[in-house]
């Protein structure tokens, strides 16, 4: 009862008409950012011996940004954390009502294509995430060419796939939330308007 009282603070209260594996769903999209969160934190941050680094990478090149600030591992970790954690809109009632602190739209109903649209184009472009864990995996930018800055070898790449490859349902689960969403609301607005 208490885990429930918790996480009612957390993510507000679950919309009408939603299905219970909608919100375990939710709940699920939250957590398939941490384990590579807490990689990213550890390998990059901390320097765990999570990943060699090598040469300085070719300028502009992603891996160059990480080996040069602490702070952009720390950031990319909060904003992948955060908009994982707005799949929990999908299901609450702070999805469908604009919340009490937001200026202007204060307890309004939300458009369903502004959620819609954007979680749609946000699952459409996860589904690239399976295919950039493969290419640095393989010591690989994303266009194909070898990487010189971090790899991963042996023990190293086993860790790299055990918290990378929750990731790779990340999109698919934002999608299927979203098409319920969409489904559910457009059903309501449908029985509202009859």
């Amino acid at each position: 009862m208490a885990a429930r009282t918790i996480l009612a603070k957390l993510h507000g209260r679950t919309a009408a008409g939603v299905a219970r594996w909608a919100v375990w769903a939710a709940f699920a999209t939250t957590l398939t950012t941490l384990p590579s969160c807490i990689w990213r934190i550890a390998a990059f941050t901390f320097d765990a011996p999570l990943v060699e680094h090598n040469a300085t990478p070719p300028p502009g090149h992603g891996t160059e940004l990480i080996q040069g600030g602490w702070w952009y591992v720390i950031v990319l970790s909060v904003v992948s954390e955060s908009l994982a954690y707005l799949a929990v809109g999908l299901v609450s009632r702070w999805g469908e009502v604009w919340p009490r602190w937001v200026p202007g739209l204060a307890g309004r109903r939300v458009p369903i294509l502004a959620a819609v649209i954007p979680a749609g184009i946000g699952a459409t472009v996860l589904m690239v995430l399976p295919y950039s864990m493969v290419m640095f995996a393989q010591g690989k930018m994303l266009d194909g060419t070898h990487s010189t800055g971090a790899t991963t070898h042996g023990a190293q790449t086993v860790a790299f796939w055990l918290a990378y490859l929750p990731l790779a349902a990340w999109g698919p689960l934002l999608a299927v939330l979203t098409v319920h969403y969409y489904r559910r609301r457009r059903a309501t607005a449908l029985a509202l308007a009859a």
